[in-house]
């Protein structure tokens, strides 16, 4: 089939005018939500890679016998009430903003003849009543949950139905990054790597799971030639419930060094559709697969990503040729990332490969992006260069999935040696108050170290009011970022260092645009010219190619004395307001926020800021501000509304029981206060504690320092007021993971970051 292939493209016309068919920029540059094609304003721009409406259609639950109660949570997580009814012809336009349930014996009565254009059907399998789960429910359903009953893991069903419904787009983050990394899981089944996962996806930015790589036992103490679509679902499910990167799904074959047969390609899109509705994010789709299966797969796609696959081990394959450039057309057609791979006899090949990548980013600026490298030892080099989606390995690993992998850490070392990664001194800038409560140096040295990074991380001190102080660590030659704890709003950092004031002609650092619209920072983020021009800018945001600034003006440094290079670029960032989303999307997805209410507790505008953009960002309708007041901009802008009176708060409180949806009722409540201030936010989260069904859980987040005495714990009482309790410490560890990517630019997962500071997940 590949020489059959080879022979398909190589007929392919030579010359073909650019830009790419229309099948591949059809899906770019749109707002499915609003149905726009132009960019929104630049105060949109933050909320543009965050939540979203994404399908409205209604979710319809088809649980199995005994387990009806999978419904409720559904419903919960969603933010929604929920119905059980006797089929799909009972389900009506009145149940949209419903949650519906049907038993799986009567859902097989009338599922094929449902109306697609306004019913998403999700059929719901608990793994511990056994598997398969039913073939032909599996088969009509538009996606399908596998779970665990004990232990139940919320977050994977949040995650599955943000996904699967679009509300929240994980690719969109990914493709504005500068590098990404995905790491291959080689072993033959996942339990195997559970113990080390966290350690393992240090640097990784999604993970593949080899199907064809899996061995599926057999009783007779053999294995399965291919593992059957229901052992591969368990392992997706155990997988994806351990770690909360994006999911590659592979079925390699064993032309391209897999184990997959190539005798039957239906087989293939057999796997590779049940992993759609499985919600992967990442779905990998040979090249050599007739382009009706490709074709089917693209738009069956959903929210998953097709990635299109090319691997080449004949030795013969030259990337200036124009097979290599008609491979690329081909892929291109069908997918949102393309990989092409090559065995490499000589080490020239990898210069040849950086001629045609650059070729193509040229030629064919509106393709999807491409990740290249060059197998075997000598194309390690290409390796290092690629950015986009470069395959890893670890050594925790039992193989390597491809001849010259290497890991995170050994490409980082590399692009140090060849001088693309320079040896940087990074900060921790903190006051005297916070010293406890934030992450310290040995915790950024073993992310460090981890990484194979060169840097070298100090934790300093400076005066709780001394703004003028963090110029003395950012203007040096070797500064490269910090994160500040507390944050700082821009104009203090300005007002008062004549070395910010003079950046960018004097009108200092470039302002992301989350720090924009709250005015607070918390992380300083240095880049080159030349990396931040190839890159989005900035990061909180996309960059829209009618604003795009010249780079040789973008925050650069002034020709006045100064420690930093002028070729260096300097962002005011905050990521807090992203670790306060992140927490809140955990367990409940952005649906169950949207349209309602929220109320924020803060004793100052600026301690509330990543609050109130974070709830901004997952729609909430209307905020209530207790204990400090907005400036008119900010109150319009996020609609808020100042609790003036215990009479006020009631008002509030019970505007839910007359409203039939219970939107105007307080959803989720965020407390900013103090630790001493605990007696007080435990008396407003009784106020608004929950009551009725348990479709109406409400949330509450503490962002107050655990490490400090306090009267009372809030989190225990909104747990007994029925809410779902989270606090600083979940915040501050997906703030981290954030700050990191931010500084230098490489994923650290969650998971690793509350296991290095001895707060596991699990």
């Amino acid at each position: 089939m590949v020489s059959i292939q080879q022979q398909q493209l190589e007929s392919a016309p030579a010359h073909i005018s650019a830009p790419v068919p229309s099948t591949i920029t059809a899906h770019r540059g749109i707002d499915l939500v609003m149905g726009r094609t132009s960019l929104p304003a630049v105060g949109d721009l933050p909320l543009l890679r965050g939540p979203r409406k994404g399908d409205t259609r209604t979710v319809v639950i088809v649980f199995g016998q005994g387990q009806e109660k999978i419904v409720a949570v559904f419903a919960e997580v969603l933010g929604k009430s929920y119905r059980v009814k006797n089929g799909f012809r009972d389900v009506s336009s009145n149940d949209r903003d419903l949650v519906v349930g049907i038993s799986a014996t009567q859902a097989k009565t009338d599922i094929a003849g449902r109306d697609r254009t306004s019913i998403v059907a999700i059929n719901v399998h608990c793994t511990n009543m056994g598997m398969p789960p039913d073939a032909y429910l599996s088969a009509q359903c538009d996606y399908e949950f596998l779970y665990t009953e004990a232990p139940f893991f919320r977050r994977d069903l949040s995650r599955f139905i943000s996904h699967t419904l679009g509300q929240l787009n994980h690719h969109e983050i990914l493709m504005a990054k500068p590098r990404t990394y995905i790491i291959s899981t080689t072993f033959p089944d996942v339990h195997a790597a559970l113990p080390n996962i966290d350690i393992l996806t240090v640097g990784a930015d999604a993970v593949e799971i080899r199907v064809d790589l899996l061995k599926e036992p057999l009783g007779d103490g053999t294995y399965a030639p291919i593992p059957s679509l229901s052992f591969v679902g368990e392992q997706v499910m155990l997988l994806r419930q351990r770690t909360e990167l994006p999911i590659m799904f592979t079925t390699r074959c064993r032309a391209e060094n897999g184990l997959f047969p190539m005798d039957n390609p239906d087989l293939y899109y057999e796997y590779l559709y049940r992993a759609i509705q499985w919600g992967v994010e990442y779905i990998d789709v040979e090249i050599w697969l007739p382009e009706r299966i490709r074709r089917k797969l693209y738009e069956q796609r959903g929210s998953s990503r097709i990635m299109s696959a090319f691997h080449d081990f004949s030795g013969t394959f030259k990337w200036p040729s124009a097979r290599a450039e008609a491979t690329f057309r081909e892929s291109a057609r069908f997918a949102d990332i393309i990989r092409m791979i090559a065995i490499t006899n000589d080490h020239n090949e990898n210069f040849e490969l950086e001629y045609f990548r650059s070729k193509i980013k040229a030629e064919y600026p509106d393709a999807p992006p491409l990740s290249a490298v060059n197998m075997g030892e000598r194309g390690q080099f290409s390796r290092a260069l690629n950015r986009m989606f470069t395959p890893i390995t670890h050594p925790l690993l039992p193989i390597i999935a491809a001849p010259g992998q290497l890991s995170a850490a050994e490409i980082n070392q590399a692009l140090s040696l060849l001088g693309q990664l320079p040896r940087k001194n990074i900060y921790g800038i903190n006051t005297p108050s916070s010293r406890i409560s934030t992450p310290q140096a040995p915790f950024y040295g073993k992310c460090f170290n981890e990484l194979g990074l060169p840097h070298h991380f100090s934790v300093v001190e400076r005066p709780l009011k001394d703004f003028a102080s963090v110029e003395a660590w950012c203007n040096q030659k070797n500064f490269g970022g910090a994160y500040l704890y507390p944050a700082v709003h821009f104009q203090h950092l300005i007002s008062n260092s004549a070395f910010f004031a003079s950046i960018n002609n004097g009108t200092g650092p470039i302002l992301s645009d989350s720090v924009k619209l709250i005015g607070m920072v918390d992380t300083i983020v240095v880049q080159s010219k030349a990396s931040f021009s190839a890159s989005s800018a900035p990061s909180s945001a996309p960059s829209s190619p009618g604003h795009r600034q010249n780079s040789d003006s973008l925050g650069s440094i002034a020709s006045s004395p100064s420690g930093l290079s002028p070729t260096t670029v300097m962002v005011f960032e905050n990521a807090a307001w992203k670790g306060i989303l992140s927490t809140l999307t955990r367990d409940f997805a952005p649906s169950a926020y949207s349209g309602r209410a929220g109320v924020v507790l803060a004793s100052n505008p600026d301690d509330a800021a990543s609050s109130l953009l974070a709830l901004k960002a997952l729609m909430v309708s209307k905020i209530y501000t207790v204990g400090f007041k907005a400036s008119p901009a900010v109150a319009r802008d996020f609609n808020l509304e100042p609790f003036n009176s215990l009479e006020s708060m009631q008002k509030a409180r019970t505007n839910g029981a007359n409203n039939a949806n219970h939107d105007a009722s307080p959803f989720v409540v965020v407390s900013a206060l103090a630790p001493e201030k605990s007696n007080l936010v435990g008396m407003l989260v009784r106020v608004f504690g929950s009551r009725g069904s348990s479709t109406s859980r409400k949330v509450f987040l503490d962002l107050a320092d655990g490490s400090f005495p306090r009267k009372g714990d809030p989190k225990l009482i909104a747990e007994q007021c029925g809410f779902a309790a989270y606090g600083a410490e979940d915040v501050m560890a997906f703030t981290t993971v954030e700050t990191l990517r931010l500084l230098v630019g490489q994923n650290v997962p969650y998971s690793f970051v509350r296991l290095a500071s001895e707060r596991p997940m699990f």
